[in-house]
């Protein structure tokens, strides 16, 4: 069945009301959710916490980057809606000291962890926990030692959907031993097509005065360096491409929001150049991640059949700053057994026109 078809009738033949999306290959049944409200329609899977499919009425295409079977996600899918960690971004070296105790996590990326490593939380079946018909939880135990990070995490994850037109997501964890907890939500947007065109031509304004340089491994230099004056300055909306026609800039950095998790403000603001659809981004978090999606051609179809090229979405990730365990002047993403992790972050759509 198609992702875009019959959003009401997704008939209660799996846990929860959900419908069967497929098993892993151990056997592990994974299961979608519709949900709707504020304007929004969603499918959840429990496959990696996945946003598969989010619609807006009034704008035909998806918003964000999807595929429509388990074995496309399994094989040909860069993080698209997944909730990922224990760790988001970067850790270089995959290692860091935590009370002077040494820990390897896993290397996935050119000898650094990325995104919590190749069997991350985004490569997990969750459970559910709660549903309504505008909202679904999903919980998930992370075991002590799971791609090398210290201590069980236990995570929940709340999908909401709201007036006007919003899509809320709420995090939290606790921990049974002292450990990293720094987790985001990594959609892929096009708010034009749904990713038959790139990004480039959609406008961005994004609320940070400074950003991260990186060396030749992706990882920060340490440097925390004014955006004014440089291809990172967001400040004001731009287009994305650049001054020019058809000029491409790729960025996959830090913009540095905070030096500490604080309270729900705006971090973002896009617009589909040819649509008009406009994107708030409100969050909790020190820091966002600004991608532009040049990942490889996808060869497979995803949502509504399109087959995703280079930069067909973007992500802006909620998140602490990457590579914060090797970088004490940098947020810190410690969480200790009595504490809460919480993160809400909140993705706000407007069709041209609406106030």
């Amino acid at each position: 069945m198609s992702a875009s078809a019959g959003w009401a009738s997704d008939a209660p033949t799996g846990i929860g009301g959900g419908e069967p999306f497929g098993n892993m290959p151990d056997g592990t049944p994974v299961h979608r959710f519709a949900i709707r409200g504020g304007g929004l329609r969603a499918r959840i899977l429990t496959f990696g916490a996945v946003v598969q499919d989010l619609r807006l009425d009034g704008h035909d295409a998806p918003l964000v980057l999807g595929f429509e079977t388990l074995g496309h996600y399994l094989d040909h899918s860069p993080w698209f809606g997944a909730i990922v960690g224990r760790y988001a971004n970067r850790i270089a070296g995959g290692r860091f000291i935590l009370d002077g105790e040494r820990f390897d996590t896993d290397a996935n990326d050119n000898g650094n962890t990325l995104h919590g490593g190749r069997d991350g939380l985004d490569r997990r079946v969750w459970r559910l926990a709660g549903r309504g018909e505008d909202f679904v939880t999903l919980s998930l135990h992370d075991p002590d030692g799971a791609m090398g990070f210290p201590g069980g995490l236990d995570i929940s994850c709340t999908y909401r959907l709201k007036p006007p037109a919003t899509l809320a997501v709420e995090l939290a964890a606790t921990c049974d031993r002292p450990t990293l907890c720094n987790l985001a939500h990594h959609s892929c947007f096009n708010l034009d097509d749904g990713g038959r065109s790139d990004i480039f031509g959609h406008r961005l304004a994004i609320a940070a005065s400074a950003w991260l340089p990186l060396d030749r491994r992706s990882i920060p230099t340490g440097e925390v360096r004014p955006v004014e004056g440089t291809a990172f300055d967001f400040v004001l909306a731009r287009p994305i491409g650049g001054a020019r026609a058809g000029e491409r800039l790729l960025y996959d950095h830090n913009f540095c929001l905070s030096a500490a998790r604080g309270p729900l403000r705006q971090a973002a603001w896009v617009q589909g150049g040819a649509s008009g659809v406009e994107m708030e981004v409100w969050t909790t978090e020190p820091g966002l991640q600004f991608f532009t999606g040049h990942f490889p051609d996808r060869t497979v179809p995803g949502l509504d059949g399109i087959v995703y090229r280079a930069s067909a979405g973007l992500c802006l990730e909620p998140q602490v700053w990457p590579d914060s365990p090797n970088r004490p002047y940098f947020p810190q993403a410690v969480l200790r057994p009595g504490e809460q992790y919480r993160q809400a972050s909140e993705f706000r759509f407007r069709l041209p026109g609406d106030l």
